[in-house]
């Protein structure tokens, strides 16, 4: 029997000094995101999320991110897995110009505050973040 392999992701909540959080926006989907994306082979869930912040806002962890918590993404298929992590430490790339083709707009957010079309679970794990609550194991 085939059985189709596991993907696993990551996302991560970016915090300014204001306490603001960096949201995305892709071209190809509805909805404002915290930045993140797949793992690549050979990658560990850390070197993916610093990747992936490099690619789409041009930010660079000054200390290793922050991870938070594991979920089981049911809406993507029955094998997908976020990793979740914080990042409250950070510079921009000085070479970074802007984002690749896949992201439409990003921008740093009052969480009291996010922009309409902020996706569910956005807003859960920001709430988790802020309130010290345990993360649901549901993405």
């Amino acid at each position: 029997m085939f059985r189709r392999a596991m993907t696993l992701g990551v996302r991560i909540a970016v915090f300014d000094e204001a306490g603001s959080v960096l949201l995305v926006k892709h071209t190809y989907l509805k909805g404002w995101y915290l930045p993140g994306g797949g793992v690549d082979p050979g990658e560990t869930l850390e070197q993916a999320a610093i990747r992936e912040l490099r690619e789409e806002a041009g930010i660079v962890p000054r200390t290793p991110p922050e991870f938070l918590s594991m979920h089981f993404n049911r809406n993507a298929t029955q094998r997908d897995h976020v990793a979740f992590f914080v990042v409250r430490n950070w510079t921009r790339d000085p070479n970074w110009e802007r984002p690749g083709h896949e992201i439409a707009e990003i921008g740093f957010f009052p969480v009291d505050e996010l922009p309409q079309g902020t996706t569910p679970a956005t807003r859960r794990r920001l709430m988790e973040v802020r309130n010290a609550r345990e993360a649901c194991a549901f993405w």
